[in-house]
């Protein structure tokens, strides 16, 4: 259904990882009516936020209910092993899970690549968090096997990452509950997709107001009556001259008739 009165603001969700300060910025230009207010949750607790009314719409990572989310995927993250940087997998720039088999890799009750169990050796212990679990990595106890941005965000100057490149990957999408489908979601899926202000595919209700028409200007006369008065005033002219110079009664430069023999 949609929407018909427009909330104080857009409430937007977004998992660990995702950066949506681009978004944010375009959203902010094309609606500064509209406020965008951000809310941080794990990539377990989005979905439950978004079902429960918590958040119009949100970056989450895949797999949602299909049921009862609409989701649109954006992209899919490369997967890293991070590993302390004295570590031998630091001297290449990729690896295999073959080449982790003898390597205790922990597995976090926060994992988003969905597997059963990672690969290599079981930790002695499930980390709580991935946060958790770059701690026991710096420790030099083990290793970590994560999408890219989390990486990334979990950086430590003692850490470093290399690619994973036969293991599970994550994918992010934007996402909302189907029955939910509101005119300010629709605007932000214009955002996110990257449709212009004046888009025929996006609304234009809550964009920026169409130019003002302006006036027509008067468009100069080039026919009808201004031409055929130049046209008639013209070949009266003619006619006048013709007539004095070919008629036998007319009269002469000099001023007087001439006579009739």
């Amino acid at each position: 259904m949609t929407g018909s009165a427009a909330p104080s603001s857009f409430r937007l969700a977004y998992v660990p990882g995702v950066t949506p300060a681009k978004w944010v910025r375009i959203w902010n230009e094309r609606f500064p009516d509209v406020p965008l207010t951000l809310h941080a949750a794990t990539a377990a607790e989005a979905p439950a936020l978004l079902r429960d009314g918590g958040a119009d719409a949100g970056f989450v990572r895949l797999p949602v209910d299909r049921e009862f989310f609409s989701a649109i995927p954006l992209y899919t993250e490369a997967t890293v092993v991070v590993v302390p940087k004295d570590h031998v997998i630091s001297a290449v720039d990729e690896v295999t899970l073959e080449d982790l088999a003898d390597e205790v890799v922990f597995h976090p009750l926060d994992d988003v690549l969905g597997w059963e169990r990672p690969p290599g050796r079981p930790g002695f212990e499930r980390p709580a968090t991935t946060a958790d679990a770059v701690e026991l990595v710096a420790a030099n106890v083990g290793l970590l096997v994560v999408p890219q941005s989390l990486a990334r965000l979990h950086h430590r100057k003692d850490l470093t990452y290399r690619t994973l490149a036969d293991a599970p990957q994550s994918n992010v999408a934007l996402s909302w509950p189907q029955e939910a489908t509101t005119d300010l979601v629709e605007d932000f899926i214009g955002v996110v997709r990257g449709r212009t202000v004046n888009s025929t595919r996006g609304r234009t209700t809550s964009q920026a107001p169409a130019a003002k028409e302006q006036p027509r200007r008067k468009r100069p006369e080039t026919g009808g009556g201004a031409a055929r008065g130049r046209s008639g005033a013209s070949g009266g002219r003619r006619g006048t001259a013709g007539g004095g110079k070919g008629s036998k009664g007319g009269t002469p430069r000099g001023g007087k008739p001439r006579r009739r023999s």
